[in-house]
């Protein structure tokens, strides 16, 4: 009797259990109703223009660089300026030792003042001549010889004004200046140096660095294909006609100001079948330095009245191509295959399977199968041009 009260109270507390967790256990797609609609967010595509962004590798060039070197041969005594720093146009850098270029202007002017003195005997002899053949006194040969004095007194004259100009010039030389405004580079020569006007003979270096060129490359055919496609009508230009271009750092990050495209080179690289492109930028701050590497975005036209989705909105199949659900009557989940182009601002660009006015499912279609029944809400990410009025 105790036994079969024991096996009676163990089968009353096993039933008891399976009763407390059997619906627990029960597959979560069994207890929702049959056909209950899918929670989703949809977002309704409309047409838009949307710009053609390309990302070309680049690198910062000045926009004018000058070597400092010396206009006459000397010994430096000074150097002025602080490596480094910037310099305008006119400042002097170095100077040089000026004590015999002194000399030749002295030496110079002493030769112009004796080619005067001999100018002015001349002159009044010819005057002299000249008076004395109106009253037919001097001979013809005299006063054609004094006119020829006095011609020949002028050039001396002329002469050593050159020569006094040129000691001049060469003492002002004695002051290395700079030849453009920008920043100054490291001394190339100390002070005792003896310079010259050789090639060799580079004292340092400025570079203009507010603005400065990004120089970078495209594939000239993509370049070719760009040009058809505007010429055919199938790509619009901006308003403006200048391209809009801008910066980002090796780290990703992107440069403050925008910049505008300069020009692009009339020949193709026959080596690697590039073209060089060159843009100028603003660098008041002097963040852009020479031989820096950037990445170029560049809008090269516009690709008008075509449809966009987020990237999360496109699924792939085992095959690799890209399908999209959409809502169908408002009501059911429809898996459309579509084509797609470039990405844009986190969205794809669908080139073929989605019209104006589609409800594309953005979130919660995870949980869809074709033909599934759906409970469209506005999709909360949506902004910009490609979120239409839902």
């Amino acid at each position: 009797m105790p036994s079969n009260m024991f096996t009676n109270a163990v089968a009353a507390v096993s039933a008891a259990i399976m009763m407390a967790s059997g619906p627990a256990n029960t597959p979560a797609s069994a207890q929702m109703p049959p056909n209950m609609p899918v929670p989703v967010s949809v977002l309704t595509v409309a047409p838009e223009d949307v710009p053609i962004m390309n990302e070309l590798p680049g690198r910062i060039a000045p926009t004018r660089i000058a070597e400092v070197r010396p206009r006459i041969s000397g010994i430096v005594v000074e150097r002025v300026f602080e490596q480094g720093s910037v310099v305008k146009q006119g400042d002097v850098l170095y100077r040089i030792d000026s004590a015999p270029f002194k000399v030749q202007v002295d030496s110079a002017r002493a030769t112009l003042q004796r080619a005067e003195a001999t100018q002015l005997q001349a002159r009044q002899n010819a005057d002299r001549q000249t008076a004395l053949r109106q009253r037919d006194i001097s001979s013809a040969q005299q006063y054609e010889t004094a006119a020829a004095v006095l011609a020949q007194a002028d050039a001396d004259v002329a002469q050593a004004k050159a020569g006094l100009a040129a000691a001049e010039l060469n003492l002002q030389y004695t002051d290395v200046k700079a030849p453009i405004s920008g920043r100054i580079g490291r001394a190339l020569i100390t002070e005792g140096a003896l310079v010259g006007t050789g090639a060799a003979d580079i004292l340092a270096t400025i570079q203009q660095l507010d603005p400065v060129y990004a120089d970078f490359t495209q594939s000239a055919n993509e370049l070719l294909y760009l040009r058809k496609a505007m010429k055919a009508g199938d790509l619009g230009s901006n308003k403006s006609g200048e391209a809009m271009v801008r910066l980002h750092f090796d780290d990703g990050s992107p440069y403050q100001h925008a910049g505008r495209l300069l020009f692009s080179e009339a020949a193709v690289d026959a080596m690697t079948g590039q073209v060089t492109l060159r843009g100028e930028f603003p660098n008041p701050d002097g963040d852009l330095l020479p031989g820096m590497y950037v990445r170029v975005v560049i809008q090269q036209g516009i690709q008008r009245g075509v449809v966009a989705v987020p990237q999360q909105a496109v699924q792939r199949d085992g095959g690799g191509r890209s399908q999209i659900y959409v809502v169908k009557d408002g009501k059911t989940a429809e898996l459309r295959m579509v084509m797609t182009g470039r990405i844009f601002e986190n969205r794809w660009v669908i080139e073929n399977g989605l019209q104006a006015g589609d409800q594309v499912i953005v979130e919660g279609f995870q949980k869809l199968r074709p033909g599934a029944p759906v409970a469209a809400q506005p999709w909360k990410g949506a902004s910009g041009k490609g979120a239409a009025k839902q």
